[in-house]
């Protein structure tokens, strides 16, 4: 039998970079005269990349962006974020451990996120967690992001892995659409950035600590509709 891949989102599920995304924002912001973004009120912006965040944050401030200077912004905001990825990131509680616990447990274990690869991979690689992932999936991985499923199928085939013994971790509305479309088991946290709470989103398990993910995952592998 196939062993059991985990598919886990990044910001939001992983590791709290709320506060160096939007620092790297308020950033730009600032730079173009603009008031910068508290972090309570520009938190749930995070999870569709950055692109979609520079935009948010510059309409949330009456400030629309044609194409060329979205792209400009991305790259300047792409050059400052990678050189302080982890002045305030971190791991969640208890992502070392689980990662550790999956890993000898022979789950095959990776990201989907909607992070740039290279910004993805940089920054797993500071929290010192990189080697745990068979696979590093990033929104320009295969030229499409989440909630479209193909990423998340792709990364679960890129890993060795099969689409009905794998399940999907995130913490927002974006990952439960990916995991659906995907027909794949979600199990959210509630300690994200949804801008609701997760629970009511429709995923197959909550879980408020990853103590309690291994439990629920193998609960859904051996009833993957409940």
């Amino acid at each position: 039998m196939t062993a059991p891949t985990i598919v886990y989102d990044l910001d939001g599920t992983l590791a709290d970079t709320a506060e160096d995304l939007v620092a790297t924002l308020n950033w730009l912001l600032v730079r173009d005269g603009l008031e910068p973004l508290r972090v309570e009120s520009a938190g749930p912006l995070v999870g569709a990349g950055a692109r979609a965040l520079i935009k948010r944050g510059f309409a949330a401030s009456g400030r629309k962006l044609d194409p060329l200077r979205l792209e400009a912004l991305f790259k300047d905001f792409l050059d400052y974020y990678n050189a302080h990825i982890v002045e305030r990131s971190r791991l969640y509680p208890g992502v070392e451990g689980v990662l550790a616990t999956f890993g000898r447990s022979g789950w095959r274990q990776a990201v989907c996120t909607n992070k740039v690869e290279s910004s993805a991979r940089l920054l797993l690689k500071k929290l010192g967690v990189a080697e745990r992932f068979a696979f590093i999936c990033g929104q320009d991985t295969f030229g499409i992001g989440k909630p479209d499923a193909a990423p998340l199928l792709k990364t679960i085939a890129a890993c060795g892995g099969a689409s009905d013994r794998a399940i999907m971790v995130g913490d927002s509305i974006t990952d439960i659409k990916t995991a659906r479309a995907a027909g794949l088991p979600v199990v959210a946290v509630d300690f994200g950035y949804s801008d609701a709470p997760v629970a009511e989103l429709g995923p197959d398990r909550v879980i408020s600590h990853f103590d309690e993910l291994m439990a629920s995952c193998e609960a859904l592998l051996r009833s993957p509709a409940s």
